[in-house]
This record gives C-alpha cells, structure tokens and sequence, in this order.
C-alpha cells in the first residue's frame, strides 16, 4: 500500500505541469479557454478526417502477426499462474510486516495480469478454438472474480463502439445534463480518484449511471437471448469461486483470507479500473456521436501508455490503440503491430510519454483527466470533454 501513497503524493506534486507530449496532426488549430495548468493545447485538430482507411492500416500489419499461437498463449498463462502460487506460498512462509506489503502489490498486479489473459479469450486472441477461449477465460477470470461471459459481451460492446459518446460501454464520458443530474454516488465513482480504485466490482453489478443492468443478470439489455446460456454458465463460475473462497477462509481464518486473496483483489481491480480510464480518458482527445463517428476514429481516439517495468507483466495491454483496431491481434504480437501502423497514421498516433521503471508519471496523466474530463455537451458531433474548470477545445471546422 505504501507504494499507492507514493504514487498519489507524486501524482499532486506534478498535477500542474504540462503534457510532455504535444500533438502535430494535419488539420485546424485548437483553440482552447479557461484551461487548467496541466492541459496545453495540441497544434493541431485530432478529429479531422484521416485520410486513410482501416483496410490500409490492417495492409501494413504482416498476416503473421494475426495468427494466433494456443501454445504460446498457455506458456504466458502458466507462467502468471506459477507466479500467483509461488507469490502466496512466500509470504505464508516469509510474512512480516515488510514482506505482506509488497506481496499485496506484487498480487494485485498478477491478479490484473491473469485478467488480462482472459481479456485476450474474450477477444478470441488466446487462440483459434472458441472452446478454448471460453474455458481458459472462465477459469482465469472466475478466478478474480469476474463473470467471463457478462464482461466479454460488454467488452465487445466496448469496442464495437469505442469513442461514441452514445453507445460506448466503457469510461464514456456523461452529456452535460446526464453529469448534472448525476448522484453523489455516481460521481464518486466515476470522478473520485479513490471512489475509482473501488468502482470496478460495483459496475459489474450495475454498470455505470444512467445505464443500468447487470453482467450477472442474462436479461438485461446488454446480452442477447442466445447468449443466456453463456451468461448463466459465467455467473455460476464466479459463484462457485466464492464458495471456494469460503470454504478456504473457514480453514485458515477470514483475515488470513483476506490477506492472501481480498486485498490483492482490490488492487487488481484498482489496476483495472486506472488502466482502462488512462486509455479513453484525455481532455485532448475527441469523442464523436452522430454521422461523425465510424468504427476507426473511435479506435484512433484511444491512448497508448507506458507502464514500464509493468508492460511486460501485464501482457501490453499499454498498447492499446492498435489493440482497438484490430483486437484480435495476440498480445504478443501488438508491439510489433504498432511500429507497422505508424507509417500510415503517421501523426495520428500520440506517442506516449517514456516511462522510467516505475510509471510514476501516469498519476499525473491520471490526475490531469480527474480534473479536466467530467463531461460533454448535449448536443454535436464532435466533442471535447469538458469540467468545470476546462472548457475544452473548440474542434468546429
């Protein structure tokens, strides 16, 4: 836990420093007001037009780096899941009030990497066999605590329609009268840094205001009738999980419980829940509804982060912005991916700021976007997040 303190007092000392990194795309300037410190207007307009297609960026990515290797896939899931066991049978056996915190970390960051090699089945990334994307994203994700199914089928709803402020699933901003009308609640998890590292679990019971619905429940409005059975299938892994953990707990002791498995669970989902928002949350990135959203600008307005020394632990997930283009690219292969697009969005892609070994500067990403994106106009098209001290950016042409 201390590690979390050090990463919050560093994020407030560097909250009001400006982006490293300054946009260069063709298009109109930005014009931007009553800004705070931290954000800095981009040269140039991020939502115009690209002038390129999705087939030509798919052309440039070599056909081997789709290709979906189900050996491969298993050696990084065996090698998270050794992790995970020799993690717990260390400090059963070498506990101390040194070695317990840092194997909290250290757990909740491999509970976030086992995540991630369920996120990969649920793309049907892990390998060609749907049998075996079901089955190993069950096991990995019921193992955390996540219905594989329920999230599966929002995640692809996610994706399908990525930066569409209307019909996004995902860390979607909220139009001005949806933020105003919004609850006490709602807003501590959606705008509160520490109602964030929390807020995961719960919006897997009931998603995020004013959606409502639940990934347990098959009726609700996400799931298709066919999907029922894939649903219920998920919803009784994750109980059954519990019921594991219950009877582990009755054995060693609730707190013993608590402290091998609950707190790295809640830093695995605080993972979660910080990771997702630095990719879709940045007050100079567009969002879109109407006729100006299509399916690639929505994956273009996604944001690669660099994690350091955790980007190999948690399989890439920080290059994202060619994961939303084409998720079904394995996570082994993603980097490679994103050097062969470059050439063709060229300026389109924001590099991310360089990370030394620990990300530290994330938190002040994570805190400019705290600040500065709560939500978006009611009405157009092409939309800027906004707060109550950031106007945002004028994208009109």
């Amino acid at each position: 836990m201390w590690k979390l303190a050090l990463l919050s007092f560093v994020g407030v000392s560097q909250a009001f420093k400006f982006s490293s990194h300054r946009r260069t795309l063709p298009g109109k300037l930005f014009v931007a007001t009553e800004l705070t410190p931290e954000v800095v207007p981009s040269k140039f307009d991020v939502s115009a037009r690209p002038p390129f297609t999705l087939q030509e960026i798919k052309q440039a990515i070599p056909k081997e780096l789709f290709i979906k290797d189900t050996l491969k896939s298993m050696t990084y899931l065996v090698k998270d899941v050794a992790v995970v066991a020799a993690l717990a049978l260390a400090v059963t056996k070498f506990g101390n009030p040194i070695t317990w915190p840092l194997y909290w970390f250290a757990q909740g960051t491999m509970f976030w990497a086992l995540f991630v090699v369920g996120h990969d089945c649920g793309h049907g990334s892990f390998s060609d066999s749907a049998k075996v994307n079901n089955l190993v994203g069950l096991i990995t994700h019921s193992s955390i605590l996540v219905p594989f199914a329920g999230w599966q089928i929002s995640h692809r709803t996610h994706h399908s329609n990525h930066g569409n402020v209307d019909t996004d699933e995902s860390w979607y901003p909220l139009s001005k009268t949806n933020y105003d009308n919004c609850d006490a609640l709602g807003k501590l998890g959606r705008y509160n840094p520490l109602g964030m590292l929390v807020a995961y679990p719960v919006y897997l019971w009931a998603r995020t205001p004013p959606k409502t619905g639940s990934h347990f429940d098959p009726n609700c409005d996400l799931f298709k009738p066919s999907e029922k059975n894939h649903v219920l299938t998920s919803t009784a892994g994750y109980f059954a999980m519990l019921g594991l953990l219950g009877l582990i707990g009755s054995k060693i002791g609730w707190g013993m419980l608590g402290a091998l498995y609950g707190i790295p669970y809640l830093i695995g989902t605080a993972w979660l829940s910080v990771v997702t928002y630095l990719h879709h949350t940045d007050p100079e990135v567009p969002w879109y509804r109407g006729q100006e959203w299509n399916y690639m600008r929505g994956g273009l307005s996604t944001r690669d982060r660099d994690y350091g020394i955790f980007n190999g632990i948690h399989h890439n997930i920080g290059t994202h912005v060619v994961h939303h283009l084409f998720p079904q690219i394995p996570h082994y292969n993603i980097v490679k991916a994103t050097e062969y697009i470059k050439p063709v969005i060229g300026e389109y892609f924001i590099e991310p700021e360089k990370s030394g070994i620990l990300p530290f500067h994330l938190v002040s990403q994570w805190w400019k976007g705290v600040r500065n994106c709560k939500y978006v106009d009611d009405q157009g098209e092409v939309l800027s997040y906004k707060s109550e001290t950031n106007s945002g950016f004028d994208f009109s042409r």
